[in-house]
């Protein structure tokens, strides 16, 4: 059974509340610049289904590059995680560049438009040849998916980028799902682990949970929920290795939610107003030497227009015994 833990922001509660060097190749991927090990604490940013709103046609402050500028004014953090739907590729990290840096590492995976989309898996998997060409990479993902699933090092933190639909033979031919072979190497990855601190993004959420203002609900039986062993047996696997958070995209609606233990973040979308059904979102997560980590969700005005800082979370392990006032009430 999935059972869902109330949150609560700093001021209110809620039930449901997520490089390239100068020189740019042909191909539009770029060359990865070194990247330090870095130290803790930091901050890395969330920015998810951004797809056809950065390019030529939308570039401008209304869309994307708004996000991206908006990241630049709060506070870019390290890097950022994009969990799918980041098409075309090429434009989002031409607007990733041109606003936050030549030098700014962008770790994207693949969500179902990519999949279907034969020119978006070739950028992608030239973005990372081998499988091992972004930064602090120490893990490349299964046969077959090399490329497009991976896991890194940053600080006193580890993480893991999973491509859903690598189906143990093609990066492309599952609708979706944490099958055996995506499993077993997941598995094996975090048990590996030494960090402290664990974050695993994926393009589809394990519960599509309403958006965090106006209650939006979408994908809400063709999530990994459609897949409901699979779906359980991830869960399971999240919860037993202590994972931080599990980061996802592709509902559009963002929220932030328990799932027995496990911290979801659904980054919803950073179109600006290329969805008008939510306000286009990003977040920032920040991760201490010690203690909790804190995630902040940023939305914009629901016009394209000025992002303010909406609601703050701090992620608590569920796992471990609250702290009580010494009369048996949690703090």
């Amino acid at each position: 059974m999935l059972l869902s833990h109330q949150a609560k922001t700093r001021g209110s509660v809620a039930i449901y509340m997520l490089a390239a060097a100068a020189l740019l190749l042909s191909s539009d991927c770029g060359i990865h610049p070194a990247f330090s090990a870095g130290s803790a604490p930091f901050t890395f940013t969330v920015a998810a289904d951004m797809r056809e709103f950065a390019g030529p046609e939308y570039d401008s402050s209304e869309y994307f590059r708004g996000v991206c500028e908006a990241i630049a004014a709060a506070g870019k953090g390290a890097f950022m995680l994009s969990p799918g739907d980041i098409d075309p590729p090429k434009y989002v990290y031409k607007t990733i560049l041109e606003v936050l840096g030549q030098d700014y590492p962008w770790y994207p995976v693949v969500g179902n438009h990519e999949t279907e989309t034969p020119e978006d898996m070739a950028w992608v998997r030239e973005f990372n040849p081998g499988g091992n060409k972004l930064p602090n990479i120490n893990r490349h993902g299964p046969e077959n998916g090399e490329e497009s699933t991976y896991s890194f090092d940053y600080a006193n933190a580890h993480f893991v980028g999973l491509n859903q639909y690598y189906d143990g033979g093609s990066d492309t031919g599952s609708d979706g799902d944490i099958v055996d072979a995506l499993y077993d190497w997941l598995k094996s990855d975090l048990e590996a682990n030494t960090q402290p601190y664990v974050f695993v993004f994926g393009h589809e959420p394990i519960i599509p949970a309403p958006d965090i203002d106006n209650g939006r609900v979408r994908h809400s039986e063709d999530s990994l929920n459609k897949h409901g062993q699979n779906n359980s047996r991830f869960l399971k696997l999240l919860a037993a290795n202590k994972v931080s958070a599990y980061i996802c995209g592709h509902t559009h609606s963002a929220s932030i939610l328990n799932i027995n233990g496990v911290w979801q973040l659904d980054a919803g979308h950073s179109r600006g107003k290329g969805d008008k059904d939510a306000r286009s979102t990003f977040l920032r997560v920040r991760v201490p030497a010690e203690g909790p980590p804190v995630a902040e969700v940023w939305r914009d005005d629901g016009k394209g227009g000025k992002y303010s800082l909406h609601s703050t979370w701090e992620l608590t392990d569920f796992t471990r015994p609250a702290k009580t006032d010494g009369q048996g009430q949690p703090k």
